[in-house]
């Protein structure tokens, strides 16, 4: 993607705010950023892509005045929700829900697993066991799903009704919508406008359930729905950098904690102190106390998550309090403190009341992290393959443009003969009385249509 877009610039890349689905964990964002050091990228910010749509729609609404926004962001493997308020280029996330287990690809795999079937009952053949099939059924089912976009059937094999039958365990977006709205306390009649992004959003019947649960409202489909949250992207990452156009200098975003942030009690149990949903930067603390008699230190383990277990949460690191007088449980008073900066930077701290000792950690999601080492060892065999890759993209879009123009000669021949074939059909059965001289004018029309194409099969060697 950096070489793409460095080819279409004319000029090096360096800075780059990335988006990410909502539910993303530390470990994971910070593996993202990871993969941007390996490109050779800085990167200022990892946003989800929902919220950076927020920025794109509200290039073209400046004078609308204060607002709520929903943005709903279905794409090829997640699916997104963020509610936003909006007023003079100020974007104050007001909550963000998500699913890492939803998106385009899944309607796919339903549509693959359905023909996998009917191929398996009609010629008795596994296809699964071919690869080669299976990735040219994939693709075929893909384009399927987008034809069904415009309400065309499918070969008269998949018609849309059949399509939505198919899928209808993943027409859940509704449960994403309600827990916005539940988390942020406003009501969907608060709601001033419905954004759609990501490629999935086309589908007819998400937009009509989203629709309805909006009492019939309008969405706004006005944009590129493949191309809207890096259009936002692009203009954060123009904010980070100080490079700021005159109509992005007032935009201010103000994005929240996607996961719940605390720390882990005696039992086992998450006790949260920054709950999800909340604006950043922000600061919490609670008071703690010891669990037995005479005990000298506590360990603090931090977990971001919403399981009340914290076995079932991401642990982000861990620290130790000492030197804790003697005294019987439940009476020291030891005060822990998460500070969240405006960089997502997570800052925990544990301070006994009665003595003043401290501790502190800085969250820096080391959990999975690569060390530099690692990092610059993968960024030289990158470099060492570079000149295999490239070739490699170059077979790859090499064959793509083969299959594209394949495909679409074979729709135009298709589409051509069909036509005079059913235009001299309707001709004669419209005819019955004609002259002579007429049928022979219109065979002879339509053998100039088709001759060409014969010719040409024969020419290489194929067969009409």
């Amino acid at each position: 993607m950096k070489e793409t877009a460095e080819a279409f610039l004319g000029t090096l890349v360096k800075d780059i705010v990335i988006t990410a689905p909502a539910y993303f964990n530390s470990s994971q964002i910070q593996a993202i950023k990871d993969a941007g050091l390996i490109a050779g990228l800085n990167v200022f910010r990892i946003i989800t892509g929902s919220t950076l749509a927020a920025i794109a729609y509200e290039l073209d609404k400046r004078d609308i005045g204060e607002r709520n926004v929903l943005i709903f962001d279905l794409g090829g493997g997640t699916c997104d929700v963020s509610l936003l308020g909006i007023e003079e280029g100020i974007f104050e996330v007001k909550a963000v829900a998500g699913d890492n287990h939803l998106g385009g690809e899944d309607f796919d795999n339903c549509l693959v697993n359905h023909f996998v079937q009917e191929f398996k009952r009609r010629f008795k053949r596994d296809l699964t066991s071919n690869k080669r099939a299976l990735y040219r059924l994939r693709t075929q089912c893909e384009r399927a799903k987008q034809s069904l976009f415009e309400g065309i059937d499918f070969y008269t094999s998949l018609t849309r009704a059949r399509f939505e039958e198919l899928n209808r365990d993943l027409f859940r977006p509704i449960e994403l919508i309600e827990k916005v709205l539940q988390d942020s306390k406003i009501d969907k009649s608060q709601i001033y406008e419905i954004v759609l992004v990501g490629g999935s959003t086309r589908i007819p019947k998400i937009q009509r359930i989203i629709s309805e649960f909006f009492d019939g409202k309008e969405l706004n489909k006005s944009m590129n729905p493949d191309e809207t949250a890096a259009y936002g992207a692009a203009v954060q990452a123009a904010i980070c950098s100080g490079d700021i156009p005159k109509k992005f200098q007032d935009f201010l975003l103000l994005d929240v904690v996607s996961l719940s942030l605390g720390i882990e009690t005696a039992d086992g149990v998450m006790m949260p102190l920054i709950k999800r949903n909340t604006t950043i930067p922000t600061k919490k603390s609670e008071i703690f106390s010891t669990n037995f008699d005479d005990q000298s230190d506590i360990s603090i383990s931090i977990y971001e998550g919403e399981h009340t277990r914290t076995r079932d949460n991401n642990l982000l690191g861990r620290f130790e309090l000492t030197g804790i007088p003697p005294a019987p449980k439940n009476v020291p008073q030891i005060e822990v403190t998460f500070d969240i900066d405006a960089n997502e930077l997570l800052n925990v701290s544990a301070v006994d009341k009665t003595t003043g000792r401290s501790n502190k950690i800085t969250v820096t999601n080391d959990k999975g992290r690569l060390s530099k080492e690692e990092i610059e060892c993968m960024i030289a065999e990158a470099e060492k393959y570079r000149v295999d890759r490239e070739k490699i993209a170059q077979k790859i879009q090499a064959r793509n443009g083969l299959e594209s123009y394949a495909l679409n000669l074979r729709d135009v021949v298709q589409n051509k003969l069909n036509d005079a074939i059913q235009e001299s059909i309707t001709w004669l059965d419209d005819n019955q009385e004609a002259e002579k001289v007429e049928y022979e004018y219109k065979q002879k029309f339509l053998e100039n249509i088709a001759n060409p194409i014969i010719m040409r099969l024969y020419g290489t060697g194929g067969a009409p």
